[in-house]
Formats: C-alpha cells, structure tokens, sequence
C-alpha cells in the first residue's frame, strides 16, 4: 500500500523488516503524493482524503494509549505447529518468515495502560503479521487480557485488523471464536465494558465472533468488515451488490456499528467512553 517504503535492517535478533520511511508516500486512495512526515503528524492519515493507511500494532497502541503507559504481556507466547500442515510452504516456514518481516511471534500484542489516566487492557492485531490472524496464540492472548480486565476490574479493548481464522492452525484457530467470546462473556456478567475498534480490514472468524461482541463497535473511516469476500459473496447470492456494502460507512447507515471515529480523534474518544461507562459503574 506505501509502496517500496520498508527496508530490512539487522537488529540484536538477526533480520526484520522495520518501518523506515522513503521521503515520499502515494495514497492508494486519492493517488496524492505527499512527504511521509506530513502524514505521519497526522498519525498515518492521509491530509488529502482522510484515508486511514494500516499500521503497526505499536503505532495503534502508541496512538491509543496514554504516552509511556503501555506495558506489554505475553509477548513470548508464540505458535506450534501441532498439524504439521502444508500448503505451498510448510506453516513453520510461513512463521519464520513472519517472525523475520516483522520481529513478532505472533499477530496480536496484548498488554496494559492507561487512557486518559484509566487503567485498561488491550489487545492490538497486527496485519503485516501473516494478515492478522488468529490463530490459537492470539485467542491465548485476548482470553489472558480479559482475565487480567476482571482481576484489575478495568475495561478491555480489541483492536481488530484481521483476514479472518489461520487456516493453517485449522479446528485449533476456529475453536479461538468460541473460546474469546465465552471470555468476553465472563467480562460483561462481571459488568465491565468492552470497546472493540475494527480497522482495516475485519474479515472472517474475527469479524464473526469477538469484533462484534463490543458493548460499543466503533470502525476507522472507510475499513473493509464483513465475513466473506465480494466475489464469493455475489457468486453465491447471485445477485448484484450495494455500492460499499462492506465498508463502515455502509455498516453504520445499517445500525451494524455504533460510530465511526477518525484515528486522531480515538484516544479521546476512548477516554470520554470509559470516564461514561465508570460513572456509570459507582
């Protein structure tokens, strides 16, 4: 979507890829050509037509989250291979070669803050790490991020950037829908709020179970969410679809989302929902 803008560059762990700017970003939406560092300041927006590019788990956390705030767990959690399974590659070299792009070991980071100066847990896809999906590792994180919301009594958050379930993990990765909702379920009989934010984009086993679960669902401007894809989707409907049928906008005209939220104004967005829902709680 940036284009040619990465490198790789050797780090204390041997070889990732790290995000390092050329001097020059073209918007896939409104074809602009703009200086990177414009839109950075406008944390990866485009100043031109609004169109929020994807970004690392740690720019979105970095832009949720009160500054220094975060603390991450579980970041040693990282996935098996207990099928053995093949496709063009072998699942093992596909993660090795995830855990090369991006130096993570998996396509969630999960962890504690604060926003504005509440305490929260939160639990932030990855997209560049094999499409954000979710394989058992990541329902393993999510579920210990709510577990840890109810321990502290604080609110939980998922940020949701995800092409659907792992089909390399197979019944394992699908198993994680149920498993995260049951979690989620424990968290509302407990009375404490969830916020869940789709981004782009928010497909599949994700957009199936836990993305839609939120007590508030707010989107990003433009983000694709549905569960399958257009072409299959027509082809199996026969019929001719509305004009951005999967796109927020669409979804919240339909009542399927609560709001959508530009990505500078999401940190006090989510300050203003968890001061409501804790005045609320005493």
């Amino acid at each position: 979507m940036f284009g040619n803008i990465f490198k790789k560059v050797t780090t204390a762990t041997g070889t990732a890829t790290q995000e390092t700017p050329n001097q020059w970003i073209k918007c896939p939406k409104c074809t602009s050509l703009m200086y990177y560092k414009e839109v950075e300041a406008k944390q990866n927006v485009c100043p031109k037509c609004n169109h929020h590019f994807r970004i690392s788990a740690e720019k979105r956390i970095a832009s949720i989250s009160d500054e220094g705030s975060f603390v991450e767990f579980d970041n040693t959690l990282a996935p098996t291979d207990p099928l053995k399974f093949t496709d063009k590659k072998s699942y093992k070299k596909r993660l090795e070669e995830a855990k090369a792009k991006t130096g993570k070991t998996s396509s969630v980071m999960s962890g504690s803050c604060t926003i504005g100066g509440q305490p929260v847990e939160i639990a932030v896809f990855d997209f560049s790490f094999m499409g954000g999906s979710l394989g058992s590792v990541e329902g393993e994180k999510i579920v210990r991020g709510i577990n840890r919301a109810i321990e502290n009594e604080c609110g939980f958050i998922i940020v949701s950037a995800s092409g659907g379930a792992r089909m390399q993990e197979s019944t394992y990765s699908l198993l994680q829908m149920s498993k995260t909702s049951a979690a989620l379920n424990r968290l509302h009989h407990k009375g404490l709020p969830f916020i869940s934010i789709l981004t782009d984009p928010t497909m599949g086993g994700v957009s199936a179970s836990f993305a839609m679960l939120g007590d508030i669902i707010m989107a990003e401007p433009g983000a694709l969410i549905g569960f399958a894809g257009q072409r299959v989707i027509k082809q199996t409907v026969g019929v001719d679809l509305p004009e951005g049928f999967q796109r927020s906008e669409f979804l919240l005209s339909h009542g399927l989302i609560d709001m959508i939220v530009d990505r500078v104004e999401m940190h006090q967005t989510l300050s203003d929902l968890f001061k409501l829902f804790n005045k609320k709680a005493s």
